[in-house]
């Protein structure tokens, strides 16, 4: 089985640099407030905790994430996207780094392996940004809205954070689905490498 990160912001229209905190603009976002803002993320933080993460909410840096999501694709280019989306994801909710510096960029990406100069300059251009621009095309179409979002042999979907029992279920019925059921009872002439065989009444 192969896992293929895909782009989807929550909210494009982000500033870059944002001086509300998570709470704040959760709380204006969804009409609540701070205290039910922090309540609600706490239950997060607690099930990123079972997970073995550790989110760090209260010094979390707000951002706009295009650029972060064109440094994914560019990586992928590498063959080293998984390691990019997860150098990012620690840096963004672990260590409270600002995600949508370019600088800050930059240096996750020579974390992994990437070259220095090479990301600078994709970074300074548009590169990668109709990539970053298909992918969220593509999940238009199949209708999604939030994160997170599996999706498996394109027909299953599991949608926000699920328990591992959750996932091995719809992995086991993906592969029953996909076992070869033979519809007859093999009674016929049988042919391989090494020549063919008809069967004995």
């Amino acid at each position: 089985m192969e896992v293929i990160y895909r782009c989807f912001e929550l909210d494009p229209t982000k500033e870059r640099d944002i001086k509300e905190n998570i709470y704040e603009g959760l709380a204006k976002k969804y009409g609540m407030s701070i205290e039910q803002a922090k309540a609600n993320t706490q239950n997060m933080v607690r099930m990123a905790k079972e997970a073995g993460l550790d989110f760090q909410m209260d010094t979390l840096i707000q951002t706009n994430t295009f650029d972060a999501h064109r440094l994914t694709m560019f990586a992928k280019t590498k063959g080293l996207m998984k390691e990019m989306t997860e150098r990012i994801l620690y840096a963004y909710f672990t260590e409270s780094k600002h995600i949508g510096d370019h600088q800050t960029l930059t240096e996750l990406a020579v974390d992994v392996g990437l070259n220095r100069e090479a990301v600078e300059k994709m970074l300074a251009s548009d590169e990668m940004a109709d990539a970053v621009r298909a992918d969220e095309q593509t999940a238009q179409q199949y209708r999604i809205t939030g994160v997170p979002f599996f999706l498996i042999n394109n027909k299953y979907a599991l949608t926000g954070a699920q328990p591992t029992e959750v996932f091995v279920q719809a992995l086991e019925k993906v592969i029953a689905e996909d076992n070869i059921i033979v519809l007859n009872n093999q009674d016929g002439i049988s042919c391989d490498d090494d020549g063919c065989e008809i069967p004995k009444k």
